[in-house]
């Protein structure tokens, strides 16, 4: 018989047994749980506790010239890194008294940093100079999650700017990191202009990876002996590009009183030989740490010196842009080589009189361009109408990009029956605003890249060819070159077309009576366009297009010199002497007359009446 004492005691055991029953259980479950089920979450965090995961930048891609030089080379820097989940904020005022930086700014720097790993190094100052290092490395000890990563930054061996060509690299922003997470880290540098950006994916190479032992403090102890391998970087690709940079720091040196642009093409294929832009900037301010004031004082210049002239403006074209309504005229058959007309040095349209800047008498198209008739060209625009003005001015790539490499262009403006109706209203616009556009003046606007696309499509017997600054990209990995492939349309020009087009630019220079002769090249015959285009802000600005040599032409240039007066007198010798150079690598002796039409008196910015483009 079981009494009652023995019943509690079992009790008591059943429910003890139970207990340690549910207990085992519950241990068992976590135990599955953290082995099993989040072994992958928990073996992270374990490892990002004992081994740090050091990013091994990779060095950027060089750049060289078309001749083999290396004209955008890389040097070392070192930046400092804080690693968020072991940095100790109550270290933060020493820090910032090392490195001389706002205590503010490193805090806010580790914070957006935390937003996307703990665990991850955050660089919080770049390219400090050896003397900040050494303090830094001295005090490793005392700062636990601080350290430092060697990287590389832009370097210019050559003499040369071309800044608005080359470009520069930026920081990443919040907004390109939040597109681009898996490929870059908070304080990463990325292509922000020009070929930097153009080509940023070639250029950045790959990240590697280090393991590192850690000890509790957060403090490197060295490589990880056993278990991960380390991932080395791979660098990025090189570019060759199409530039001349002989050609590029003389075009520069020629360039450097002027606001204005130029822009030196192979009319052959589209490569881009020198393209100037001034003012300018030196981009070596971009290579390690930008101070807040330069950057202020770049943006805030009136000169404008991040603006690139050569592709963003938007000019009137002047008398350059004759031989395009020449090309529409004859190819219409709305005229032909015996066609003429004659100058009396102005034309009554209504009750409007357009002068001429001559009386030339009797002309045909060919003297025309050579002489620069304006009476000629503001009757012919009124027999060719504005659609077909359009429709060739598109044709030669006005109105639309280039589709150049190095990054943002203006389309510019070919105006048109539906531009006129927005701008004047319906049947609110007359044949009277179309005779300027026969002189390149009106509501045209053109780029000083698409001028020489333009001229070079009348000296390659016409082809229109995508401009481009890179030739060919080289893989250091596999040391395989891959030309880049550009696009050629065809103008559909009748060749008697461009034959005449292309005399009355040859007689443009080679020829009395032709506007251009500042532009002759001792020993080449060439051809070319001058223009002075009216600005109602300021002084005219001088234009000059042209190519060389007349037969088998190597060179196309295109030189817009705002506010500098005569086309003639202004622009043609600049680019006369820069198709000379390149010819011939150097200015002969009979070629320094022409130096003096460009004197320093004469080459002065006009700061005071500035045109808007």
């Amino acid at each position: 018989m079981i009494t009652p004492d023995e019943t509690d005691v079992s009790s008591r055991r059943r429910f003890l047994a139970i207990i340690i029953i549910l207990v085992f259980v519950i241990l068992f479950l976590r135990l599955y749980q953290l082995q099993l089920l989040s072994h992958t979450e928990f073996g992270k965090k374990s490892d990002e506790n004992s081994v740090r995961v050091v990013v091994k930048e990779p060095v950027r891609g060089y750049m060289f010239d078309r001749t083999g030089r290396l004209v955008v080379d890389v040097g070392p820097a070192y930046s400092i890194t804080v690693t968020p989940a072991a940095f100790d904020t109550n270290n933060l005022t020493f820090l910032s008294l090392l490195l001389q930086s706002d205590p503010a700014l490193i805090q806010g720097r580790i914070n957006r940093g935390r937003i996307y790993s703990r665990f991850s190094p955050v660089r919080i100052l770049r390219d400090v100079d050896f003397k900040t290092l050494t303090k830094v490395e001295e005090n490793l000890y005392l700062l636990p999650g601080v350290s430092y990563e060697v990287e590389s930054k832009r370097l210019y061996p050559f003499n040369v700017r071309a800044s608005h060509l080359l470009g520069y690299c930026k920081e990443i922003t919040d907004v390109q990191l939040a597109r681009s997470s898996s490929i870059y880290q908070q304080g990463d540098l990325v292509g922000s202009s020009g070929l930097e950006a153009s080509y940023e994916t070639f250029l950045r190479g790959e990240k590697g990876y280090e393991f590192i032992s850690v000890n509790s403090k957060g403090q490197l102890l060295g490589p990880l002996e056993e278990g991960r391998r380390d991932v080395p970087s791979k660098e990025g690709f090189d570019l060759i590009l199409s530039i001349d940079f002989g050609l590029q720091a003389f075009a520069e040196s020629l360039m450097t009183n002027y606001r204005g642009a130029l822009v030196a093409i192979d009319p052959n294929d589209g490569g881009v030989l020198a393209m100037v832009s001034k003012p300018d900037y030196d981009p070596s301010v971009f290579s390690g740490v930008t101070s807040s004031e330069v950057w202020a004082k770049l943006n805030t210049d009136p000169d404008k010196p991040l603006f690139n002239r050569a592709t963003m403006t938007r000019y009137p074209p002047g008398s350059t842009f004759k031989m395009l309504v020449a090309a529409a005229a004859l190819e219409e058959g709305i005229i032909n080589e015996r066609y003429r007309i004659t100058c009396g040095g102005a034309f009554r349209f209504g009750k409007k009189v357009f002068k001429d800047t001559h009386v030339h008498g009797s002309v045909n198209v060919v003297e025309a361009i050579q002489k620069s008739c304006d009476v000629f060209f503001y009757q012919l625009i009124l027999k060719i109408g504005l659609d077909k003005l359009n429709e060739y001015g598109n044709r030669f790539g006005f109105g639309k990009p280039t589709g150049i490499d190095i990054g943002d262009e203006t389309s510019g403006l070919i105006p048109s029956a539906e531009y006129y109706d927005r701008v004047y209203g319906k049947n609110k616009w007359t044949q009277g605003n179309l005779v300027s556009l026969g002189i390149g003046q009106g509501e045209i606007g053109v780029s000083p890249l698409q001028m020489a696309l333009y001229v070079a499509a009348l000296a390659n017997n016409g082809k229109l060819l995508q401009p481009h600054a890179v030739n060919s990209i080289r893989n250091k990995r596999t040391n395989r070159v891959d030309i880049i492939d550009c696009r050629e349309i065809p103008l559909c020009l009748n060749d008697n077309v461009i034959r005449l087009i292309r005399e009355g630019m040859r007689r443009v220079v080679e020829e009395p009576g032709g506007t251009g002769s500042l532009a002759h090249i001792f020993g080449v015959v060439s051809a070319g366009k001058t223009g002075t285009a009216q600005n109602p802000h300021g002084a005219d600005h001088a234009w000059y297009i042209g190519f060389a040599p007349f037969d088998q032409p190597k060179i196309a240039i295109a030189v817009m010199l705002e506010n500098a007066g005569s086309g003639g007198t202004k622009a043609a010798p600049i680019a006369s002497m820069v198709m000379e150079k390149y010819l011939f690598g150097e200015l002969r002796q009979k070629a320094s007359t022409r130096v003096s039409a460009i004197t320093p008196q004469d080459t002065i910015m006009h700061t005071t009446k500035r045109g808007k483009h």
